[in-house]
């Protein structure tokens, strides 16, 4: 496994058999996707653990107040559900264990204590690639759009392993959601195919909608991030499953109450993803799927 972080033997860090049945849920805020991620911590974590579960309404503050509280605690593990959640733990919590998850790009928010690991929300940027690949094999030119200020590093990744794919990947700045229209008219001219990519900026309820219906007319396959995407006219999306970020989630916190040593510096992607097509759009586009690939596709559309 790429990235290992070697956790020093400091008895603080490690629980102990009679302990190891604590785990503290800190969820950044009551929301379905963090009660579906939760059932899937619950459902591979280790057998006989007492779960609480704290919510902190979206408030930082409180968010540190119930750290410190949990840090005073007997709680073996705290799983950080959310962005909030997980800095509030980071901020607080030192000597016990922490696993986040439901965050997209953890690394760009430095979740990276020595006490701290987690899982990730999105499909890596290579395995995106390689179905992309799959579904298009004579595409060569893939488009974005995206906020330099929010998504360099996404889209240089992006550049760095579209060149093993055989992608000639064109990103274009917004700056802002005025920018999107324009910038959209120059990609669609030079570009096959547009990759959406998590980015609040380039994609915005208002934007969203535009950007799809400008796509199709002019015969562009859209491929975006979530089925909703695929729902309202993108032709494809890859996705992870909620309660499949939280299985994995639970497996992991699992093997550190186990007493692994041995953790994942960088985030654990998530196995097992979701695949959503639009079969009106792939008719509308003139495309057609084998049977191999078919039987990959989780959800039509």
């Amino acid at each position: 496994m790429a990235g290992l972080v070697l956790w020093l033997g400091l008895s603080s860090l490690f629980v102990s058999e009679s302990a190891a049945m604590d785990i503290a849920i800190l969820q950044s805020s009551d929301i379905a996707a963090y009660h579906e991620a939760i059932a899937g911590l619950k459902a591979t974590g280790p057998i006989g653990a007492i779960y609480t579960e704290y919510d902190m309404q979206g408030d930082l503050e409180l968010g540190k107040k119930l750290a410190r509280k949990l840090r005073g605690s007997n709680t073996s593990l705290v799983v950080a559900v959310g962005l909030k959640a997980a800095l509030a733990a980071k901020f607080e919590i030192t000597e016990v264990p922490i696993v986040y998850m439901m965050i997209l790009d953890p690394l760009k928010h430095q979740l990276t204590a020595g006490n701290m690991t987690g899982t990730l929300l999105e499909v890596p940027i290579d395995r995106q690639l390689k179905i992309m690949r799959m579904f298009f094999p004579t595409l060569r030119r893939l488009g974005t759009l995206y906020d330099p200020a929010k998504s360099s590093s996404r889209v240089r990744e992006a550049v760095r392993q579209s060149t093993n794919a055989n992608f000639q990947l064109k990103g274009l700045p917004v700056e802002s959601e005025k920018d999107v229209p324009q910038q959209l008219r120059v990609l669609l001219w030079d570009v096959e195919a547009l990759w959406l990519m998590p980015d609040s900026t380039a994609l915005t309820n208002e934007s969203i909608q535009f950007i799809l219906e400008s796509s199709l007319a002019r015969q562009i396959p859209v491929i975006g991030f979530s089925p909703e995407f695929t729902r309202l006219g993108g032709l494809l999306s890859l996705s992870v499953n909620y309660g499949e970020v939280g299985r994995e989630t639970g497996l992991l916190a699992k093997r550190i109450l186990d007493g692994e040593r041995l953790l994942p510096l960088t985030p654990v992607p998530i196995d097992r993803i979701k695949i959503t097509v639009n079969l009106k759009t792939a008719k509308f586009l003139g495309l057609t799927f084998t049977k191999e690939l078919t039987s990959l596709i989780d959800e039509t559309y």
